[in-house]
């Protein structure tokens, strides 16, 4: 997408239904993309409704498909579907992610299967599909976190299993390279969501807020504009994970 135009393009977005997801739904849509808005399950559900219909009630075209990416059948199941829908797919963003806050010594295996599924696996798998099916000069971003850059204990199964990531995002960028593809990864900081607090303590809120350079916790609309330039005119990076926290971590 040399030309850093989304008009007449198609993008699917996992976890696309709420919070970062949802609004990188409606800005890919509002640059003229036509959205594929994934969700995980019947919670989501009414989100992922909510989506299409702003973005439809804008002009834009989307439609809402429900998938559990742990499941590789599942992965492939929407991306097929969205191919069948609207004929190709340029643009595939997956900001799929778990957190577990918890001292190390106490992580069940269970806690730390579903944890590496989520984080992991479902990112593989997605950038596994997204390398078949995408078009030619098409563009990759999966959401990983700041923490990758951190040295900090009790987030080891999330930062752990996103950590990953990092190498599938590199393999990816020098396999699809040529064909025109770049596969990027965004960090953010400690984001202003539901997803974040039902992990933290007030103190520990307090704590994140004070940890950035410029104050403050992330929010969503800082993220959004940056995966937007990164499947658009800054198609040349690739290969790369990118911090975006004002100053929580740098690496």
């Amino acid at each position: 997408m040399a030309d850093g135009k989304l008009s007449g393009k198609t993008a699917l977005v996992a976890g696309g239904a709420k919070n970062l997801g949802g609004l990188l739904s409606r800005r890919l849509a509002a640059a003229g993309a036509k959205v594929v808005v994934h969700y995980h399950g019947a919670g989501a559900k009414s989100d992922a409704d909510a989506t299409v219909a702003d973005v439809q009630g804008a002009g834009g075209e989307a439609f809402a498909i429900q998938g559990d990416f742990t499941k590789v059948a599942d992965v492939e199941r929407v991306f097929e579907a969205a191919k069948a829908r609207f004929g190709g797919l340029d643009v595939a963003v997956n900001t799929v992610g778990k957190v577990l806050k918890k001292p190390l010594t106490e992580v069940t295996e269970t806690e730390y299967d579903e944890m590496a599924a989520v984080n992991a696996k479902t990112a593989f798998f997605f950038i596994r599909e997204a390398g078949k099916h995408l078009n030619d000069g098409g563009k990759i971003c999966t959401i990983v976190t700041s923490l990758l850059s951190a040295y900090t204990g009790l987030y080891a199964t999330y930062a752990g299993g996103k950590a990953p990531v990092e190498h599938y995002t590199r393999a990816a960028s020098k396999e699809f390279g040529p064909r025109g593809i770049s596969v990027t990864a965004v960090g953010p900081g400690p984001m202003d969501t539901p997803f974040f607090y039902g992990q933290e303590t007030p103190e520990a809120v307090a704590y994140h807020k004070s940890a950035s350079a410029l104050g403050g916790l992330t929010k969503i609309e800082d993220i959004a504009p940056l995966v937007l330039f990164l499947v658009t005119d800054g198609w040349w990076i690739t290969g790369q994970t990118i911090f975006a926290n004002g100053g929580y971590t740098t690496r």
